[in-house]
């Protein structure tokens, strides 16, 4: 199974990008990852912000193949712990050709989208901005990497 984050826009912070980087590689250990930016829309100040889902929406859903198993990053997912993600992924590898995750612009995601997707989990109730949501999204997949190996995790 190949797993992919599709990501709108670039990572800003320096800090971040350094941490989702490392992540990545760290990932790539365990199994095929890779991160897809799409990029940020240029002279949004004329769009409103349905239009921006929209037009970001339009592009997400250019990247996805009609077998890939979706899911969003977004604020009205299921939650789970680290140790009910890993068992989670751990049942998509068995059935996914195709694992994408997608964390979307500052307005969330378009209908289309919405729609396309097979699931949606949320990281917290807390709010985190979309920057940091990358750098903590790649850190818990990580995590239920190395759960799913059976190597060592903090506590159970």
């Amino acid at each position: 199974m190949k797993t992919i984050l599709i990501l709108v826009g670039k990572t800003a912070d320096k800090h971040f990008q350094a941490g989702i980087s490392d992540y990545a590689q760290r990932i790539c250990h365990y199994m095929p990852f890779d991160i897809v930016t799409i990029p940020e829309l240029r002279n949004t100040k004329s769009l409103s912000e349905e239009q921006q889902k929209t037009a970001e929406g339009e592009l997400i859903l250019k990247q996805l193949q009609v077998s890939d198993t979706v899911v969003l990053l977004d604020e009205h997912g299921a939650e789970r712990r680290s140790i009910e993600f890993a068992r989670w992924l751990e049942q998509r590898q068995q059935t996914a050709r195709r694992l994408v995750f997608i964390i979307g612009g500052p307005y969330g995601f378009s209908e289309s989208v919405y729609a396309r997707a097979n699931e949606k989990i949320s990281l917290s109730r807390l709010t985190f901005s979309h920057q940091m949501v990358r750098l903590i999204f790649t850190e818990q997949l990580y995590r239920a990497c190395t759960i799913i190996r059976g190597e060592p995790y903090h506590h159970e």
